[in-house]
C-alpha cells in the first residue's frame, strides 16, 4: 500500500519529516516559486487559485498523480493527528485505511445551520446556485444537500485521504459541479477573501458526498502546527485594549477586523476560541457598564486571566444546560459566583450564547438556586 499526503501551501514551512507528506505549492502560476512541486504543470487550473484556493492543488493531484494507491491532502500548518496531537505517520495512515474508506476532518458542530452561517459570511446566492446545479445534474445528491445544508454540521479544510480511485470519483463529481457553477457565479468583484467561493463551498460538498456514498469514514482530529498570523495579531491588539480597560476601542477594532476577515472566527482559525471569548468579554462588559457603572474589565485586565474567567463561566453554564450540574457541588458554585463576582448580566448574556433567551433564563435561575 503506497500513501501520499500532499501538503498544500502558498508559503515556505517546516515539513513534518515523514516521507508520506509531499509539499505542493498551490497557485504557483501567479506566485513566486517556493522550490516545491507546483500545481501549474501538466493538466492544471492553477490560474484559478483566487477562486478555488487549495482546490487547484486538489485538481492537480486528480489529473496528474498516478503513482500512489492512496492520496490525500492536508495543509502546511494543519495536519491529521492522534487524539494526543501528534501528526499521523505513514504507518498509521495505512492502518486506518485498511479499515476505513476515507479519512476526513472531524465534523464541525456549528451553532447555526450551514445555510445560515454561509448567508452571514458570503453571498448566499452562490450556495443556492450549487443547489440548483445538483438538482439538475445530480438529483440523487440534491435531497441530502437540502437536508444537510439546514443542519449544523460540516467538514472543514477540504482535508481527506482515500484510495486514488475514490479520490478521482470525488473530483470528477466536484469539479463537474463547479464547471457549471462558473457559468452562473460571478465572483470577480468580490474581495480576495470572498473570491474563494469554490474553496469554501467544497468543504460542505465533501460532507454531502461522503453521506450519499455511505462511506466508512474515519473522522480524524486535525492539529495545528501554529496559529494563523492574523489571529495572533488580532489577539495581541485586543490584549492591549483590555489592558487599558478600553472596551469601546476593542469593539471597534474587532468589528473592523471581521469586516475584512470573517474567517478568523471559524473553528479552524480561532483554534483556542479566544477571539470568540474576547467578543463575549466586550459584550458582557458593555452591558455591565451600562447597568452598574462598572464591569468585569475594571477587575481583570490581563488577557489570559480574562479568557480563563469566561471559560469557567461558560463551563458552568454549559454543564447546567446539559443537565450535568452534578459536576459541581453547591458550595463550589456559590464560591465561584461570589469569588469571581459574576453579575446577573454576565450570567444571562453568556447563557444566551448557548441557548434561547427562555432557556438562558432558566439556566441562570438554576445556577443561582443551586
Amino acid at each position: 500500500m503506497s500513501v501520499t499526503v500532499f501538503t498544500l501551501t502558498h508559503k515556505k514551512f517546516p515539513t513534518p519529516g515523514d516521507p508520506v507528506y509531499v509539499p505542493l505549492q498551490v497557485g504557483r502560476t501567479r506566485a513566486r516559486d517556493l522550490g516545491y512541486m507546483g500545481d501549474d504543470t501538466g493538466v492544471s487550473i492553477s490560474e484559478k487559485n483566487c477562486y478555488y484556493g487549495e482546490l487547484t492543488g486538489v485538481y492537480w493531484i486528480w489529473k496528474n498523480i498516478r503513482t500512489s494507491d492512496y492520496v490525500g491532502i492536508c495543509h502546511y500548518r494543519r495536519y491529521f493527528c492522534t487524539e494526543e496531537g501528534r501528526i499521523l505517520t505513514g504507518t498509521e495512515y495505512e492502518k486506518i485505511l485498511s479499515e476505513y474508506d476515507i479519512i476526513t476532518s472531524k465534523k464541525l458542530k456549528l451553532n447555526y445551520s450551514y445555510y445560515e452561517g454561509y448567508a452571514g459570511n458570503h453571498n448566499i446566492g452562490d450556495l443556492d446556485v450549487i443547489g440548483e446545479i445538483l438538482q439538475q445534474i445530480y438529483p440523487d445528491y440534491y435531497e441530502v444537500f437540502t437536508r444537510l445544508v439546514h443542519e449544523k454540521g460540516t467538514y472543514f479544510g477540504n482535508m481527506m485521504v482515500c484510495t486514488k480511485t475514490l479520490y478521482d470519483e470525488y473530483c470528477q463529481w466536484l469539479f463537474s459541479i463547479f464547471e457549471k457553477a462558473e457559468e452562473k457565479i460571478d465572483a470577480s468583484g468580490y474581495d480576495d477573501y470572498h473570491k474563494r467561493v469554490y474553496g469554501f463551498i467544497s468543504e460542505f460538498l465533501l460532507y454531502v458526498w461522503v453521506q450519499v456514498r455511505g462511506l466508512r469514514v474515519y473522522e480524524c482530529k486535525v492539529g495545528m502546527t501554529d496559529e494563523k498570523r492574523e489571529t495572533a495579531e488580532i489577539k495581541e491588539h485586543l490584549a492591549a485594549f483590555f489592558a487599558k480597560k478600553d472596551i469601546a476601542g476593542a469593539k471597534d477594532y474587532i468589528l473592523a477586523c471581521l469586516e475584512k476577515r470573517p474567517d478568523v472566527l471559524m473553528e479552524a482559525s480561532d483554534i483556542t476560541g479566544e477571539l470568540k471569548l474576547s467578543m463575549q468579554v466586550i459584550a458582557v462588559c458593555e452591558l455591565e457598564q451600562e447597568a452598574y457603572g462598572s464591569s468585569t474589565i475594571d477587575r481583570i485586565q490581563a488577557f489570559g486571566a480574562l479568557m480563563e474567567h469566561f471559560r469557567k463561566l461558560n463551563d458552568l453554564i454549559i454543564s447546567f444546560q446539559n443537565g450535568e450540574s452534578d459536576k459541581f457541588s453547591p458550595s463550589e458554585v456559590e464560591f465561584y459566583l461570589q469569588n469571581a463576582e459574576i453579575t446577573e448580566i454576565a450570567l444571562e448574556a453568556s447563557a444566551r450564547l448557548f441557548c434561547t433567551p427562555e432557556e438562558a433564563h432558566k439556566v441562570v435561575q438554576a445556577i443561582r438556586a443551586f
